[in-house]
Parts: structure tokens; C-alpha cells; sequence
């Protein structure tokens, strides 16, 4: 059936963020991209106005047929190699957000998150690209910055290389029902919000700090580049930006140094109960020299071993995983009220 530019129209503009328009031309994966990043935060789905007729005519080609122009490799594009770096860093914060808890995380989980966003923007309407080679150039680089958060950049970079290297159009396809589409979409939507929800829903603190550190680190390799660190800056403020406006907050027109302050500021509550947490964990008054918390800390380790504790194992298992949570939060060093405004404030 072919399908209706009007109706295309009306599906994007009801529900194009969440990639109703895609999903009615059979552009699935551009349907899953809008759905994951709510349509390229506003700015995809907006400049999409003027795309449309092209993606109705792509989408009412014969079945099975893919519009080569006479050309086996697609022409370059810097605006889908800009959407593959962009994508991979969200999937790469996101995978951090979600799963840095598990052990290899540097190795495995972190350039598979990238890889497949990367991908996923890879194969946006009638274009693709090498799935093991994309995903080999990522898991290569990962080990050169490992341990690190900034790795993000790089995988992604070497990722997006990869890919654009290896793009081609895609092979012919058969016609399936639109409840097998909507089935691989809803699995693929669900595994990426999944963990991310727990995380944001059972360890609020945890998530919030974790985020606050994370975009603390990678912001401040841009302080070499002020111009993209701007850009930057622009695109993790945009979230935040349209929760004050929904508000109705008056201060929305203030400026990048006043928003990332108050951004900050409601992170950094949430950093110093936790520190309070873990003071009382260890029995210690809030303030207490590194060497009181080291000093306590092997104190209740020896106490509380499940080793010297086989009568009472599950309580000294408890006992010990919160030791050892509240001395790894306080040996950390915590930086001055100034330092972290994210770097470029």
C-alpha cells in the first residue's frame, strides 16, 4: 500500500519524537533512534520537515528494491558520521549510567554500548554498514583508556570511522507484519531504558553523583576545545533547559555559568548525603581526617569479616558490603564547592 505524504505529516507532527512517522514508513531503525534519543533531542525531529516527501518516496519504492543510483558504496555523509559520534557518546554515558558496576566493563560492555549506537545510526533509512568490523574497531580501542570515562570519545570516533568506511545500501528485504516490527522494537527499546530505569529508580543518589562525575570528566577534556565544549555544553543543557521552561522557572534566560550552578548544586545534595550515610556507616563524626577513616575502616573490616563471623554469616556479610561501600565514598577526594561547575563555566 503506498504510503500518504499528508498522513506522514500528521504522524509527525503528533508523535515524531517517538518515531511514529518512521514506524508507519517502515523505517525501523530510525523509529528505534527517535524513540531512544526523543527525536535527536527535538532538533532531528524538527529539521525532519523538510525530509519528509524524500522518505515517502523512498518508502513507496517497489518492495524488495533499494535505490542504488547506479553506485555500490552510499556518497559520505558528515551529517550521519557527526549522528553516529553524537549517538555513540549517549549510548557510551548511558552504558556507564547503567552497567559500571560490572566487572570488564572498561572491555566488554562499554565499546558494545558504543558500537551499537553507532550502528544503529549506521542503518537509518536505506544505508548500513559491516556489523563486525564496526564493532572490532570499537572493542580495539577500548583498552587504551581503560578505566576511564573520556574513553567514550575515542571508541566512538574510531567506531564512527569504521563504519563510514564500511557503509553500503541495504540488501533487499521481504515484507514483515507490523506486530514482528513492533515486537523487535519494544525488546530493543526495553533492554536500552531497562537498566537505566533501575538505576535511576532504585539508587537515585548513586545515579545522580555517578552522572555528575561522569559529565564532570568528560567536559573538561573540551576546556582544550571552548568552541565545541560551548556545543557541548548547549546539548546536555537542553534537558534540563525544558524542565524549567515546563516550570515555569523565571530564571530560564540565565546564563550557562548560573545553570550549571544550580545544576550542581541539586547534584551535590544528593553527593553529601551520601557521604553523611557513609560517616555513619563507619561510626564517624562528619569531618574526620583520611587517617580516622582508614584507621576505623580496618578496625570493622577485622570486625566484622564473615571469616571471624561463621555464626552470624549473613549479618557480617551486610555489615561488611557496608564498610566497604562508605570507605570507598570517602576515600575518594572530594573537590571544592568551585571546582566542578563542569569545567567550562
Amino acid at each position: 500500500m503506498a504510503k500518504g505524504l499528508l498522513l506522514t505529516y500528521a504522524l509527525w507532527a503528533v508523535g515524531g519524537p517517538a518515531g511514529l512517522h518512521h514506524l508507519y514508513l517502515g523505517r525501523d531503525s530510525h523509529a528505534l533512534l527517535w524513540m531512544l534519543t526523543l527525536g535527536g533531542g527535538g532538533v532531528g525531529w524538527l529539521w525532519e520537515f523538510w525530509k519528509l516527501p524524500s522518505f515517502v518516496a523512498q518508502a513507496n519504492r517497489a518492495q524488495g528494491q533499494r535505490q542504488s543510483s547506479g553506485r555500490r558504496t552510499p556518497p559520505l555523509s558528515l551529517i550521519r558520521f557527526a549522528a553516529q559520534m553524537i549517538v555513540g557518546i549517549y549510548f557510551g554515558l548511558v552504558a556507564l549510567i547503567s552497567f559500571s558496576f560490572m566487572a570488564n566493563f572498561y572491555i566488554v560492555g562499554l565499546p558494545l554500548a558504543i558500537g551499537l549506537g553507532v550502528l544503529l545510526v549506521a542503518a537509518v533509512g536505506n544505508q548500513t554498514s559491516d556489523f563486525k568490523n564496526t564493532l572490532g574497531a570499537a572493542f580495539l580501542t577500548s583498552p587504551l583508556f581503560y578505566g576511564r570515562p573520556i574513553a567514550i570519545l575515542p571508541i566512538s570516533l574510531a567506531a564512527s570511522i569504521t563504519a563510514q568506511k564500511h557503509r553500503r545500501y541495504k540488501a533487499s528485504f521481504g515484507s514483515e507484519t507490523l506486530s514482528v516490527r513492533l515486537y523487535r522494537l519494544g525488546l530493543a527499546y526495553l533492554a536500552f531504558t531497562g537498566p537505566l530505569a533501575y538505576s535511576a529508580l532504585c539508587n537515585t543518589a548513586a545515579t545522580l553523583s555517578y552522572v555528575a562525575e561522569t559529565l564532570d570528566s568528560f567536559l573538561s577534556w573540551f576546556s582544550f576545545f571552548p568552541l565545541l565544549g560551548r556545543l557541548m555544553e548547549s546539548v546536555l543543557l537542553l534537558p534540563y533547559r525544558v524542565w524549567r521552561l515546563l516550570v515555569g522557572d523565571p530564571g530560564f534566560s540565565s546564563t550557562y555559568f548560573q545553570e550549571w550552578e544550580k545544576l550542581y548544586e541539586f547534584v551535590r545534595s544528593f553527593q553529601d548525603e551520601k557521604r553523611q550515610l557513609a560517616y555513619q556507616a563507619l561510626g564517624l563524626s562528619e569531618g574526620a581526617t583520611n587517617e580516622e577513616v582508614h584507621r576505623r575502616y580496618r578496625e570493622l573490616v577485622k570486625i566484622w569479616h564473615p571469616d571471624h563471623n561463621r555464626h552470624q554469616t549473613e549479618e557480617a556479610q551486610r555489615h561488611f558490603l557496608e564498610i566497604q561501600a562508605a570507605y570507598e565514598v570517602l576515600s575518594q577526594p572530594r573537590k571544592p564547592r568551585g571546582s566542578s561547575r563542569l569545567a567550562l563555566s
